[in-house]
């Protein structure tokens, strides 16, 4: 199970079936050059699987499947906390049945309110990836994309993104 905190209510859900996990996991491997870069690669940002958020004054207590910080915003020993309660630049939510309701709703509220830039949410079921940037009036989605393309999205659109290694077996 996944427990997280949202608006003072504990929701729990089942850990996420493979091809969800298979999913997030291709996704992390092909953003690491944003966060661990070799010649070439952009660098600038820590990207963490699965991290724990601890957000606004109750707080919220959320766990995306990716979430991403911008170097320079980061603090002094960040890294050295159980999770973050600075809000991510980035956050990836990969959709799955009993999921999708609360990602879509609940928790892009709370990515919204603290601040989040972007939000990418992700559907393994309907090879579908949807790009949503902060905009001062709600989410903006950007793109959709879907199936087996090469992209480049927002905020890391400095490389190409093969999608169709986030739905191979």
């Amino acid at each position: 199970m996944v427990a997280e905190i949202i608006d003072g209510q504990l929701s729990l859900m089942p850990r996420p079936r493979l091809r969800h996990a298979r999913s997030a996991s291709r996704l992390g491997n092909r953003l690491a050059g944003f966060d661990d870069p070799r010649a070439g690669d952009p660098g600038g940002w820590i990207l963490l699987d699965e991290p724990e958020l601890h957000l606004g004054a109750r707080p919220d207590v959320v766990i995306p499947d990716l979430g991403g910080w911008r170097r320079e915003r980061v603090p002094e020993g960040f890294m050295d906390d159980a999770a973050a309660t600075l809000a991510p630049d980035w956050c990836c939510e990969v959709l799955s049945p009993s999921t999708e309701q609360v990602d879509r709703g609940r928790k892009l509220d709370i990515y919204r309110r603290e601040g989040v830039g972007h939000v990418w949410l992700v559907s393994p079921v309907l090879q579908t990836v949807e790009v949503l940037r902060r905009h001062d009036l709600g989410w903006l989605l950007t793109a959709t994309f879907a199936g087996d393309v090469v992209v480049r999205a927002e905020p890391f659109d400095a490389v190409e993104l093969d999608l169709a290694a986030l739905w191979s077996v």
